[in-house]
């Protein structure tokens, strides 16, 4: 299933050797007939106008103050739950501490 298939060697085209030749190359002929052009796109092309530029730029600044409140808060999620890992294992260490005391 995952093996590569390969072509026979019968239908691999033959390599040619190129000749070089002593003969100079024909100069073409200058072309006289304009270049063709491109056809106009029949896509309707975006128009901002002032307020619909302001809208975009509002609703852009929501993101990014979303996003950024969004990973603030991540942040200081993982913040909080270090620091009480922090203090159970201090707590945990002086608990212990005092057990190896009583002994």
């Amino acid at each position: 299933m995952f093996t590569p298939k390969y072509p026979t060697p019968d239908t691999a085209p033959t390599p040619t050797t190129a000749q070089p030749s002593t003969a100079t190359p024909p100069v073409p002929a200058p072309q006289t007939s304009p270049a063709p052009v491109a056809p106009a796109s029949n896509r309707p092309t975006v128009q901002l106008t002032p307020g619909s530029a302001l809208a975009l730029a509002a609703g852009g600044g929501a993101v990014v103050l979303v996003v950024g409140a969004v990973l603030v808060s991540m942040l200081l999620a993982v913040a909080v739950t270090a620091m009480s890992v922090a203090v159970v294992a201090v707590v945990l260490k002086s608990l212990l501490k005092d057990l190896d005391k009583q002994r």
